[in-house]
């Protein structure tokens, strides 16, 4: 690599074994990832909002007006969430640097995230649909600044993220008993959380799983060993670290059924290159917790509360045909 010339000569060695074009089109940009960027080129292309090419890593617009305050780089997840590229990441950008040159902690902005979305479904409650879907998407917006104020900053640590999925927990408790006194369903709310949370730990363990699959590092925040961080720490592995267990085994347990008479290394993994494809990361994360929100706000404003209650049962009935069409694809793949 040429800094001074700008030149950057990557040589990529063969590919692995891959199921097909898509899938070894993606098998080769993982190498070139690192030298992405690593030449700036024009002030012009780095202020773009993102690289064409990358589709792990993105320096916002925030980042690159900071000038001296770079963001530590984190991988992106694999699956875009739409609603959250389009809308509420660009709206966080515009956020983020004011924060920023103000010296606002990002625990802050998770806190204020929190109160948002508590007032909502309080508002929610008390039959002010109106309010409760702008309070709502606050909450998104904030949830989204935290984490890109964080990075911007340097200061992503493990008891932030530990926070921010505890605080979502707890605000989507209160928002399905807002929609439970409103709509007068409290089992129908109460099923919905429940699916609510599980979609969730689909999304988080299927593009966990993805990373592992493709070899895609998935770094933690530094720990600073603290107090807040080892009581955060304990309530999370208290409270999602079970639920995270069973949704690997499980998936786990269906892609080894379909290996088990399996005993070419090389097949093996062109199925799990199937079986952990980009496609079924991209569907979950557009069931995200941003789309979840967004989607609630407009059946309140719609006041058809209620409706949403179903679409999120249906959405986590939507994860078993696109269980089944991963082990197509994985059987598809070892019979080749």
């Amino acid at each position: 690599m040429d800094r001074d010339v700008g030149v950057v000569t990557l040589g990529l060695g063969e590919l692995a074994h891959a199921v097909h074009e898509r899938q070894r089109g993606d098998e080769a940009r993982e190498p070139e990832g690192p030298f992405e960027r690593a030449v700036d080129l024009s002030p012009i292309v780095c202020r773009h909002a993102g690289s064409i090419y990358d589709r792990r890593t993105m320096t916002t617009p925030a980042e690159n007006a900071a000038g001296g305050m770079r963001a530590s780089r984190e991988p992106r997840r694999a699956g875009r969430e739409l609603v959250l590229e389009v809308v509420f990441r660009p709206l966080a950008d515009v956020l983020t640097l004011p924060l920023a040159r103000l010296r606002v902690p990002p625990p802050a902005v998770v806190l204020a995230n929190a109160a948002a979305g508590l007032a909502g479904a309080l508002v929610l409650a008390r039959g002010e649909l109106l309010g409760a879907a702008v309070l709502l998407q606050t909450k998104t917006l904030l949830d989204n600044v935290d984490g890109q104020l964080a990075r911007l900053t340097g200061r992503v640590t493990l008891a932030g993220r530990y926070l921010d999925t505890e605080v979502d927990l707890v605000v989507n408790a209160a928002i399905f008993a807002g929609l439970a006194y409103v709509t007068g369903q409290p089992l129908l709310s109460l099923a919905s959380f429940a699916a609510l949370t599980l979609l969730l730990a689909l999304d988080y363990n299927a593009t966990q799983a993805y990373r592992e699959a493709h070899g895609i590092a998935s770094p933690l925040p530094p720990s600073a060993g603290t107090r807040a961080e080892r009581l955060l720490g304990s309530l999370y592995r208290l409270v999602f670290a079970p639920l995270d267990r069973v949704v690997r085994a499980i998936s786990r347990r269906r892609f080894d059924r379909l290996i088990a008479n399996e005993e070419r290394p090389e097949r093996v993994r062109a199925a799990r290159l199937a079986y952990e494809d980009r496609a079924t990361v991209t569907i979950l994360a557009n069931l995200g917790l941003s789309t979840q929100l967004a989607v609630l706000g407009v059946c309140l404003v719609a006041r058809v509360p209620e409706l949403y209650l179903w679409l999120v049962l249906g959405a986590l009935a939507l994860t078993v045909p696109l269980q089944l069409r991963r082990e197509r694809l994985a059987r598809a793949a070892l019979a080749r």
